[in-house]
């Protein structure tokens, strides 16, 4: 059997892969602490379940419009607006099984083999692998890490387009860093898309993932509604991550292509799902507060932890519920020559299992620090406590051997 050529293009979500290592290790009757996959180990609300249940019960099992159900997509439409500022109708949105689906549909709608797409680097790995599968020429861009923050390096990124550039993603509130832009830098990002006539994905899978401040959308931007198309996800917001319910939403005439696609591609998204989408928008919020404490109480306990070893940097994002510390020290302590040696070598000592800046694109030539990424989204307070203590464990007597000599 020969497979096609194109599938040499074509990358996968690496934190499944760290998954696997993490399970060999817990089969050897070890324990695993899970920072490795951005999934919640919190319960969805439970109006959510009751919701869909009753739309199953009362036959909401059949096709269902291939754009989604109207009423879900007006209710998208008025939360989304209210949120960001911004006039949206139902015909501005269109359901998808999950927030991925929008990165696939988004490149085949607009991109052509060798048209250039800026995504950030490092950034979620699907980002990169569609660009590349679909024929597209994969333009990273990165960002600059300062004493409480990441910020975008505007001059690589300007200086990298040129006329095959057609398309820019943005993830502001971003996986995996944790970076928000300010005003400044999203203004900044909106005028080179004007710039350069450039359209951009903004991925807001996070937008609500938020435990100071306000959230914005570039969308709410002067003339950037009618070239901006948003990623809205259930998944995290509301723990919905098995749920695979999302959404696309853009200027009219684009969602009509989105709606083709999705006709083409798995002809609507799941019925009965839908109605726990509309209870989620509509109904009590108390589960998704719940849940928002629930994170920000793990986010402190994981920053404070890991501030107190010395050898690491790490500041903590407002938004997200990931935590990306530069550990380029304790990688030298303990002369790691690879991210994986040094991934499997804290694996094996302490059960902490963690993905590495390698999984969120491929590093660019210039990088010299070391990052790994946190995520707490699955993970007790009970084990935060557990885990740190047994990695502090094995790495403070490294720092105190070092300073010694």
């Amino acid at each position: 059997m020969k497979f096609t050529d194109r599938l040499n293009n074509l990358g996968t979500e690496t934190a499944f892969s760290v998954s696997q290592d993490a399970q060999e290790f817990q089969k050897s009757g070890k324990k695993v602490y899970p920072y490795h996959l951005g999934d919640l180990d919190i319960p969805t609300p439970s109006n959510i379940i009751d919701s869909t249940y009753r739309a199953m019960k009362d036959g909401k099992t059949g096709y269902n419009p291939p754009a989604g159900l109207p009423e879900l997509r007006k209710i998208i439409a008025e939360t989304v607006g209210a949120e960001r500022g911004i006039d949206y109708s139902l015909h501005n949105v269109v359901i998808q099984p999950g927030g991925k689906p929008v990165i696939s549909k988004f490149i085949q709608a607009l991109m052509n083999p060798g048209d250039g797409v800026l995504y950030p680097n490092p950034g979620y790995p699907i980002y990169e692998s569609q660009i590349k599968y679909f024929k597209g020429k994969a333009i990273p861009y990165n960002y600059i890490s300062k004493d409480i923050s990441f910020e975008i390096d505007r001059d690589r990124l300007e200086k990298s387009i040129d006329e095959s550039t057609k398309l820019l993603i943005y993830n502001n509130y971003q996986n995996p860093i944790g970076a928000e832009s300010d005003l400044d830098e999203m203004e900044w990002i909106a005028n080179i898309a004007k710039k350069y006539n450039l359209i951009v994905l903004s991925d807001e899978a996070y937008f609500n993932i938020r435990y100071e401040g306000t959230s914005k959308s570039i969308a709410s931007l002067p003339k950037m509604k009618e070239r901006t198309v948003i990623l809205y996800t259930f998944s995290k917001t509301f723990a919905m991550t098995g749920w695979r319910l999302g959404a696309a939403i853009g200027p009219i005439h684009l969602m009509k292509i989105f709606t083709k696609l999705a006709i083409n591609d798995e002809s609507c998204t799941n019925h009965f799902i839908q109605y726990g989408g509309i209870e989620a928008l509509e109904g009590k919020k108390d589960g998704a507060n719940k849940i928002l404490k629930e994170l920000k109480i793990r986010r402190n306990l994981l920053a404070t932890h890991l501030e107190s070893i010395p050898s690491i940097k790490v500041f903590r994002p407002n938004t997200t519920f990931y935590l990306f510390p530069d550990v380029t020290e304790i990688y030298m302590m303990l002369k790691c020559k690879t991210y994986e040696e040094f991934r499997l070598k804290i694996l094996n000592k302490t059960g902490v299992s963690f993905c590495t800046r390698e999984h969120f694109g491929t590093p660019l030539p210039d990088e010299t620090k070391k990052y790994v990424r946190f995520a707490y989204s699955g993970i007790s307070v009970k084990e935060i406590n557990e885990s740190m203590i047994k990695l502090k464990k094995f790495l403070l007597p490294l720092e105190n051997l070092v300073l010694s000599e």
